[in-house]
């Protein structure tokens, strides 16, 4: 079954005709190469125009498409050698939040460095098998748990922390209530703040509520061109304001979720950018686009000496961290003294 949302019919039916072409092509040896590549160029000046004029809802479902590349996507590519870790050692595993090691080679300048990090993100299925093996993405206090304890180890063995942020908020089941599932979530961010090592957190789909702000804690905080980031979903949102979900669109103009609204407020550091047409359209073009934004957000940060916990340069990581998120939401009332 085709995924693809109403604004993108156009794109999807020119991109039906050009395959047709290339297969009549390929089949009858027949030259269609002048109308292929006429239609190429419609394709992409279509894709342009489309994507230029995204509405916020537009943005919100392209969060949550379901061909977007996901956590263990990126892992593939960027962290081949990533060794998940698992178990809270409190009371079970989560597959909706995943954690472990990897190396990450890194340019300088002619050479590269290879550099140990710790990653700890949310991850969604696919089929339907898969998506409730990773309950929607949604974690539960185990899974906030098992982020606490690879938070510790990261620090304990000076590992450098990357989170990935794709979930629509914590599972709000009530087995989680039962099991400290908002002490889960405190808990972590305290944790997170209490890091003497560098953190970055990526939001690669939706960032939503306590759920993706428990990994979030970063030094330096990237969203993705068509991410977004919000203390609560648009249907949410809806039903608490107007009492009709339905009138989800209207909320998510509103709560200023996008990448762009985010970095206009200077809650983030940078946007990713993404292909033409979304990282669902080109996953291999979005793992360079990300990978190009981490070397320059978050490479700086490991060139620093965060070796010794105790040492001037890594009191001076958490604090930044602190700091950043102490001014978050400063404005200046004119008039006011």
């Amino acid at each position: 079954m085709e995924n693809f949302f109403e604004f993108e019919k156009p794109i999807v039916t020119l991109e039906k005709k050009l395959t047709e072409l290339r297969e009549i092509e390929k089949s009858d040896g027949v030259d269609f190469q002048t109308e292929i590549t006429t239609l190429e160029k419609k394709l992409q000046k279509v894709i342009q125009e489309t994507y230029a004029k995204l509405t916020t809802w537009q943005r919100v479902q392209l969060s949550r498409h379901p061909n977007r590349p996901y956590l263990l996507d990126y892992l593939e590519e960027l962290f081949p050698d990533f060794l998940e870790l698992h178990g809270d050692r409190v009371f079970g595993d989560d597959g909706a939040l995943i954690g472990g090691l990897a190396t990450w080679t890194l340019k300088e300048g002619a050479s590269t460095k290879k550099v140990p990090v710790m990653i700890i993100g949310h991850q969604k299925g696919r089929t339907t098998k898969q998506k409730v093996e990773r309950n929607f993405g949604m974690a539960r206090p185990e899974g906030y748990r098992k982020a606490i304890r690879l938070f510790e180890a990261a620090e304990r063995f000076r590992l450098p922390i990357l989170t990935f942020i794709d979930t629509p908020g914590a599972y709000p089941g009530m087995d989680a209530e039962e099991r400290g599932q908002s002490q889960a979530i405190a808990e972590s961010i305290r944790a997170m703040f209490a890091l003497t090592v560098p953190t970055c957190a990526v939001v690669i789909g939706e960032g939503g509520s306590g759920g993706a702000l428990a990994i979030g804690i970063g030094n330096c905080i990237l969203m993705q061109e068509f991410s977004t980031y919000s203390v609560i979903s648009p249907e949410s949102c809806a039903s608490i304001l107007w009492s009709d979900s339905t009138l989800a669109e209207r909320a998510a103009e509103r709560l200023k979720m996008t990448a762009k609204d985010l970095d206009q407020m200077k809650l983030v550091d940078a946007i990713v950018a993404e292909p033409g047409g979304g990282a669902h359209r080109d996953p291999k073009g979005s793992v360079e686009s990300l990978k190009k934004a981490l070397e320059k957000e978050f490479g700086p940060w490991l060139k620093k000496d965060f070796r010794d916990p105790l040492s001037k340069e890594s009191r001076a990581i958490r604090d930044a961290r602190f700091e950043k998120f102490r001014h978050m939401g400063d404005f200046a009332l004119k008039g006011r003294a």
